[in-house]
């Protein structure tokens, strides 16, 4: 008699299991759904943003706290999608790189009224960074980067750690907050070497 109560107790509670996991699959199809259709749809729209790649899946499913196994396969995975300016020449122009920084149209799903669809990309670096003390609009999310050459330096080390970090932060911290913007096509190879020397070059407002 205990057994079989026993057997039937189990069998409920499986069943509310297996009920649940259906039911939320299905409810996020429906979210999947709403938010791939709550965007203006058509050309230039950059929709396939919405679709995760595998180290996004990871990272969503682990609440950006992946296992040591998991890390790592994120790391090596992105770390091989860097890719280099012509010639591996990683320090550019600072002026350039200011510019970029700067400049807020980068990482959107869609084309906002009134901005015209062909309007330069740029890293919008200064919604997270503080990086020249004169902008008083910098955001707080990351790490200020005021003096960021004076600390760190200019050296080949320095340059390639901060191209890498830039093109692919999750080449160097599984999980990262910051943008994969080379990895995603935001940014050039060239523009991000023209970040690098607005971070690092001594002429730089940032080192001043």
């Amino acid at each position: 008699m205990k057994k079989t109560l026993l057997a039937s107790v189990a069998l409920t509670v499986l069943a509310g299991v297996a009920w649940a996991a259906d039911d939320e699959k299905a409810i996020q199809a429906l979210v999947d759904q709403y938010i791939s259709t709550g965007y203006q749809q058509g050309e230039k729209q950059h929709l396939e943003r919405l679709k995760q790649d595998e180290t996004l899946i990871t990272c969503s499913e682990t609440r950006n706290i992946p296992s040591p196994e998991q890390a790592k396969a994120i790391i090596e995975r992105e770390k091989a999608t860097i890719k280099y300016p012509e010639g591996n020449k990683m320090l550019g122009n600072w002026e350039k790189g200011k510019e970029v920084f700067n400049t807020g149209f980068a990482m959107r799903v869609g084309v906002i009224s009134p901005d015209k669809a062909d309007k330069p990309r740029g890293g919008n670096c200064y919604a997270c960074h503080a990086a020249d003390p004169k902008e008083v609009a910098a955001g707080n999310i990351g790490n200020s980067l005021t003096g960021y050459g004076k600390m760190r330096g200019n050296s080949e080390e320095t340059v390639k750690y901060t191209y890498d970090k830039i093109f692919n932060s999750q080449s160097m911290m599984a999980c990262s907050n910051m943008p994969r913007f080379g990895h995603n096509g935001v940014l050039s190879p060239e523009q991000i070497a023209d970040l690098v020397a607005f971070l690092v070059d001594p002429a730089s407002p940032v080192n001043k």
